[in-house]
């Protein structure tokens, strides 16, 4: 708890650059606990941001990890960025492709596909851990469809707000409900009555 108040006391003490930490009105600094996310609209604006975010975490006696730290760089042209890359007192910072953020998988290519991936890798680890319970003869069917709703649907579809779902990646998510209604109902076709068809398609 002292960490956070210390974080966020840094934070607040940033001479914020207006150009590199709003855009549209929206400010560029985000931090939860101690995940903070700089965005920056080019290369030389995210080195300055992040420089006075060090020098004001060092003030109070925080140092910044630098095997911890990485960026990414969202562009049409992959090359961009390539060039100069990110050194800020005598470290240098990795660039990758894809960073994992509060549970949500970001790429430099603004693509969901990972994202999917990694959910329903999640979805499938949560499956298996309650099989027992959705092949038990003691649960009624309703019972089980609000395990499912109540335990793997919330981790497949965290932060589905934002997905723009093609077909492919719909069929993926449904192959995962299809398997844990097959685990419900058995090899027989039936319905769950007063709970809605769909468990995962969004209208």
């Amino acid at each position: 708890m002292l960490f956070n108040f210390a974080l966020d006391y840094a934070i607040r003490r940033v001479q914020v650059n207006q150009d590199g930490f709003k855009l549209n009105g929206t400010h560029q600094l985000l931090a939860y606990a101690d995940d903070v996310n700089i965005l920056g609209g080019s290369i030389h604006i995210l080195k300055e941001n992040a420089e006075d975010l060090v020098a004001a975490t060092r003030e109070i006696g925080l140092e910044l990890s630098a095997d911890k730290t990485k960026y990414m760089v969202m562009s049409r042209d992959q090359n961009a960025g390539r060039i100069h890359g990110v050194r800020i007192d005598n470290s240098t910072y990795e660039r990758v492709e894809e960073f994992n953020y509060l549970g949500t998988t970001l790429t430099n290519q603004n693509s969901i596909v990972e994202e999917i991936k990694s959910k329903l890798r999640s979805g499938n680890a949560c499956y298996y851990s309650v099989q027992n319970l959705l092949s038990s003869r003691l649960l009624s069917k309703n019972l089980k469809i609000k395990i499912y709703r109540a335990i793997t649907l919330p981790i497949v579809l965290y932060g589905c707000e934002t997905w723009s779902l093609t077909f492919r990646e719909e069929r993926k998510l449904r192959v995962l409900e299809n398997m844990v209604l097959r685990r419900i109902f058995g090899p027989r076709r039936d319905e769950v009555k007063g709970n809605g068809g769909d468990c995962i398609t969004r209208s």
